[in-house]
């Protein structure tokens, strides 16, 4: 991989807001609504993490899905999945469940465990407005599937999504082209670079140790959202951290959202909720 001649800086530092969904389940909304237009194609992105069972317990019963995908990466604990479409599936340590609602699916997530750490994240993606009708789809990715490669400084790179360093990651998408990136630094920490195309919005977001971005440090539990001028991003850790690097290729369409439903106009939300109410969504 040749060095990156501009790497990209930090345009803003978001520290994530505490909040709970589901049946009450605690977390804390990283990425927000009024940051949706910045970083198209990503619409959320929510950090669980517990050891309180009260915390987790509850999960997310049975709620509806229209017009974008949902990324469920779990790094330690037992998640059940089942949906109106006929998909069931459990995700566990290491693990990626990938969930295209395209037209309409009613889904639940729950832990499948009494007692221990739940901790990952969820990640919602837009649909192009042509795919938002699209058929469901859903995909288990265990952990030993998710393609991960070790640079020469020692950092772990887990592909999800993407590509990294000539590495095909688990999924991939033609419209929104999303990079999805767990980057391990080792004890003695390390560099780690990444080439992004112009015009992709990307972000990083640290949930163990300190990241440091163009030599700006990026604390646990930050999201460091990335200027768009620069051919891709440097990452330095002093010592062991872990941090995502998400990044996609903008959409630049109407983005209307009521809840568990995103679409391009209020009036496909009209009818998003209409046909929930009279069972016509799965």
């Amino acid at each position: 991989m040749s060095p990156l001649l501009h790497p990209r800086g930090i345009e803003r530092l978001v520290t994530g807001q505490p909040t709970q969904d589901g049946a009450g389940v605690k977390l804390t909304r990283v990425l927000t609504q009024d940051l949706q237009q910045r970083l198209d194609p990503f619409l959320m992105l929510d950090n669980f993490a517990s050891d309180n069972p009260d915390d987790y317990g509850a999960g997310f019963p049975s709620h509806p899905h229209r017009g974008f995908e949902t990324v469920s990466y779990m790094l330690n604990g037992r998640m059940r999945h089942k949906d109106s479409a006929g998909h069931e599936g459990l995700v566990t340590d290491g693990g990626v469940q990938w969930m295209t609602a395209g037209r309409g699916v009613i889904h639940s997530e729950m832990p499948e465990q009494q007692d221990g750490v739940m901790e990952g994240f969820q990640l919602w993606l837009n649909l192009p407005g042509k795919d938002k009708m699209c058929a469901p789809w859903y995909r288990d990715i265990q952990s030993p599937e998710i393609p991960e490669y070790t640079t020469d400084d020692g950092v772990t790179v887990r592909v999800i999504a993407g590509e990294s360093a000539g590495v095909a990651g688990a999924v991939q998408r033609a419209h929104t082209e999303p990079l999805y990136l767990d980057l391990h630094f080792p004890e003695g920490g390390g560099h780690f670079s990444q080439p992004l195309p112009a015009g992709h919005n990307a972000f990083v977001y640290v949930y163990r140790g300190e990241v440091s971005v163009a030599g700006t440090p990026v604390a646990r539990q930050r999201m460091a959202i990335l200027a768009n001028e620069g051919d891709g991003v440097a990452l330095q850790a002093g010592g062991a951290a872990r941090a995502l690097l998400i990044a996609g290729r903008p959409l630049r369409e109407p983005i209307a959202q009521y809840g568990p439903f995103v679409m391009n106009t209020r009036d496909e939300l009209i009818q998003a909720v209409e046909d929930f109410q009279s069972g016509r969504l799965a």
